[in-house]
């Protein structure tokens, strides 16, 4: 039997102590823990998820990773590449490709009666994948994607406030194309509306038949701007990269158009660098909550001590060493941590799973990039906090625990 453990557990259920002045201490000290872990899941949880939906918007609009021709710019004027690739095969079996599609753009100008508006077509053909705006839809049905062009196009519910336009109001947009002095003009029809809250995008994109970008560009069937390629996990879109590349390389022939693969995160550096910081935040937090449970619980062991010092002169004269005894009250602290993390837990985990499900706490979108505080529960940040905030806490009381070998038998009698 582990002696220590015992006497620790029987400390810890004992009732007599509820009356002593470290009790209240103790409890403090618990309560600060909690309260810490509150915080502390509560800042993964929203740090996470905020970043985590951001990410999923920006990749919504954009794709994790674009290949397009070398020669075209960050515009999105586009010069074109062949449609009929050779690699497209391999390159969506990769394990870590979950969805490839084409994909076309044109920037345009909407003219309204009374407003006007520059744009940015996007061009979706009969693989898109619609669920990104599916989720985020407002009203409208999918865009035909027949053997029939058809002028149905989705815009955000931002352009449709702006502009004035229902579902199923129509509009011109007006087209000028290098070397034209003259723009090319052609009507639309709202066939949906979406909102994304990244509002940055929202005012841009216009989803529409890519077979219409291609006839406003004079190109034919076989040419597009690129393919966008999605990723199964954000982690892994570095080495993506770099294995598509090699990918596109080594089946490069000498009449074929020079293409090149874009990162999502270098495309759009500033939003995925200030998501970045968000990290440096959550750290900071986590090390001072940590520091300030290690603290109370140094306060609250000391106090114990110094209540026990009977106690511990009786074990000492016993046969009990030193290092027994710290073991005696550093059993006794994990008791206190590990139910001072299990209530900061379970109010921690629901106060998240309150705001995840009924979206109490709303934010400006303009601003933030989104409408409600997102919450993303992770056990296994749940767990790693736990585990961190329990260890790093015992650590620190390990220096204070040595303060029962200064207590000697023969002292408590007068201290008593």
């Amino acid at each position: 039997m582990n002696t220590e453990l015992f006497i620790a557990r029987r400390l810890f259920s004992s009732k007599d102590s509820d009356q002593r002045l470290s009790r209240r201490i103790v409890r403090l000290a618990v309560a600060g823990i909690s309260l810490g872990m509150v915080v502390m899941i509560l800042s993964v949880a929203i740090v996470t998820g905020f970043q985590r939906e951001v990410e999923s918007k920006v990749n919504g609009f954009a794709a994790h990773l674009q290949l397009v021709n070398y020669d075209s710019n960050m515009s999105y004027q586009t010069e074109s590449i062949n449609k009929q690739q050779p690699f497209l095969n391999e390159l969506k079996a990769m394990p870590f490709v979950d969805h490839v599609q084409q994909y076309a753009t044109k920037p345009g100008m909407i003219k309204t009666e009374e407003d006007i508006q520059g744009v940015v077509l996007k061009g979706v053909a009969a693989d898109f994948d619609w669920r990104f705006f599916e989720s985020n839809k407002v009203v409208g049905q999918q865009i035909e994607l027949d053997s029939l062009r058809t002028n149905q196009v989705w815009i955000s519910e931002q352009l449709s406030n702006l502009l004035k336009l229902k579902l199923g109001d129509s509009f011109r947009m007006y087209f000028l194309n290098q070397n034209e002095k003259v723009p090319r003009i052609r009507q639309f029809d709202v066939g949906g509306v979406y909102r994304t809250g990244l509002e940055e995008f929202d005012r841009m994109f216009v989803l529409i038949d890519i077979r219409h970008i291609q006839r406003l560009n004079s190109w034919d069937e076989n040419q597009i701007s690129g393919y966008e390629i999605y990723i199964r996990n954000m982690d892994e879109v570095d080495q993506a990269e770099y294995a598509v590349r090699n990918l596109v390389l080594a089946n490069m022939n000498d009449d074929d158009s020079l293409l090149r693969v874009v990162n999502v995160k270098r495309k759009f550096p500033y939003i995925f660098d200030w998501l970045n910081l968000l990290d440096m935040n959550v750290w900071i937090i986590l090390v001072l909550m940590i520091l300030v449970a290690g603290f109370n619980m140094v306060s609250g062991l000391l106090v114990i001590i110094l209540e026990r010092t009977q106690m511990i002169g009786v074990l000492k004269s016993l046969g009990a060493a030193n290092v027994n005894v710290r073991k005696v009250f550093l059993y006794f602290s994990a008791f206190l941590i590990g139910e001072g993390l299990l209530w900061g837990n379970i109010l921690g985990i629901v106060l998240g799973l309150l705001q995840h499900y009924f979206e109490i706490i709303h934010l400006d979108p303009t601003s933030y990039y989104v409408d409600t505080v997102p919450v993303n529960i992770s056990v296994l940040h749940i767990v790693l906090l736990n585990v961190g905030a329990l260890v790093i806490t015992l650590f620190m009381l390990i220096g204070p625990s040595y303060f029962v070998s200064r207590i000697s038998p023969e002292k408590t009698v007068r201290f008593e």
